[in-house]
């Protein structure tokens, strides 16, 4: 879906005064939006051309630290500055801040205005015209897990995350009584986000106090990326000016479900789902059965791309519907891979493996790599699992650690081929570099068991 303002309908708001500010967003590794706040007059001037930016936006951790080890920039490079191109497409209205439209924005290198080849816009976008020199065009989508408290982000920063309690006081799962009590802020989020020309289907409340889902349309998969890192950043904005704070982490809390971001795929061609084949077992045509096969053959490799923080490998509990087995089965909430839409037009592959951590476009193009390698290498189907998945025997497992998924990320030569060892080896530092920090912090968890007892 096209995002909800032409540039020419930029310029009559800006002109009748409706529209004072306009973002200039770009993504970093984490998938935040990073940019800058324009007077909308200077943007139409000249602005929407280009800007410019400090390199080290996609060499940071999620504290801003310039982390050092990165070919691409460095104390000792300067850092430099790369150029940031607004993609007029993606122009849209930000009806929850006064006066505010947005635009996603490219990274292109200062000097020769390419693409910066690691920033995640431009991982996503190689994987993309991949597939479409084969004839196909994604279509992806992303269902993104959050929790909602009833404190604000300031009160629980000053807190040091101490008292966490959730807005919904227990599991409210599709339950409407319950949600309706979180209506007034979910209202605004679900009003908000359809308002800045974001296809809201629902929300919902999920599987654990507190937690809540929301649901944006099927789209392209650089509007999916785009989408879902607007619908995060959104979500913050709109919680933040209510008073409350909502979480992406994957597991905030031991004792309960962790959040995921299940991401929905498949190709189309014509006009036409090509993963539909009405003569065939399932309705899955060959060339879905070869993406599935080459994404199951290449899971682990790509898990790091999936869940890319330490805190995010403790969300793969047994139990909780998150996957421990990469495998794939037929509308089974157990598996890694889940088939959905069995023999209809609709059939598509979900993955379950990424949770609400990642970061849209390095996780999208992750996995359209690895199917498009099934797909080109032709690749056979393994049998589908039923039954409990988390019970059943020998299986290809999710790595259950960071540091498990990095040395196989690292390792991947269909990633190195598809991504480029340069962007393979900048991801593999920021795990590194996460595990560094986790490695050197001494736990709450640590002094409770020890302070005493050791």
């Amino acid at each position: 879906m096209p995002a909800n303002l032409s540039f020419d309908a930029l310029k009559a708001a800006v002109s009748s005064g409706e529209i004072d500010t306009v973002l200039t967003c770009i993504v970093d590794m984490q998938g935040r939006l990073m940019g800058k706040r324009f007077h909308a007059q200077h943007f139409i001037d000249s602005g929407h051309d280009e800007t410019h930016c400090c390199n080290y936006l996609v060499a940071t951790d999620i504290e801003m630290v310039t982390v050092q080890g990165y070919k691409a920039t460095s104390w000792a490079a300067g850092y430099g500055d790369y150029v940031i191109k607004p993609d007029l497409a993606t122009l849209r209205l930000v009806p929850w801040l006064p006066g505010t439209a947005m635009v996603m924005c490219d990274l292109l290198d200062h000097h020769t205005h390419d693409l910066v080849p690691h920033a995640p816009r431009s991982i996503l976008k190689r994987q993309i015209a991949r597939a479409e020199a084969m004839g196909f065009t994604p279509y992806m989508a992303t269902e993104l897990e959050f929790f909602l408290f009833q404190d604000s982000f300031d009160t629980l920063f000053d807190r040091g995350y101490r008292g966490l309690q959730t807005l919904g006081r227990h599991n409210a799962d599709y339950a409407i009584f319950a949600t309706s009590k979180e209506e007034a802020i979910m209202r605004a989020i679900r009003n908000g986000l359809y308002g800045a020309g974001i296809p809201i289907e629902n929300s919902k409340g999920e599987a654990e106090a507190g937690q809540e889902e929301i649901n944006v349309k099927y789209s392209d998969a650089l509007d999916t990326a785009d989408m879902h890192s607007i619908v995060k950043n959104g979500i913050k904005e709109i919680a933040h000016a209510a008073g409350h704070a909502v979480t992406f982490m994957a597991k905030y809390d031991h004792a309960r479900a962790g959040s995921s971001s299940h991401v929905h795929q498949s190709l189309w061609a014509g006009g036409k789902n090509a993963f539909h084949d009405p003569e065939a077992e399932h309705g899955m045509s060959a060339l879905m059965r070869s993406y599935i096969a080459g994404q199951l053959a290449h899971a682990r490799d790509l898990t790091c791309c999936l869940a890319p923080y330490v805190n995010s490998y403790k969300r793969f509990v047994v139990g909780m519907f998150a996957p421990t087995k990469a495998v794939w089965s037929l509308d089974n909430r157990t598996a890694g891979f889940r088939v959905c839409g069995e023999n209809t037009r609709g059939v598509r592959v979900e993955c379950r493996i990424g949770g609400a951590d990642l970061n849209p476009y390095l996780a999208m193009a992750a996995l359209l790599a690895a199917g498009l390698d099934g797909i080109e290498r032709q690749m056979e189907l393994e049998p589908a699992i039923s039954g409990d998945i988390y019970q059943a025997g020998a299986l290809r497992e999710v790595p259950k650690t960071l540091g498990e998924a990095a040395a196989l990320m690292q390792g991947s030569e269909m990633l190195r081929a598809a991504f480029g060892p340069d962007v393979v080896d900048h991801y593999h530092r920021a795990a590194l570099w996460e595990i560094e920090e986790q490695n050197r912090v001494v736990t709450d968890w640590e002094v409770a068991r020890g302070f005493e007892r050791a």
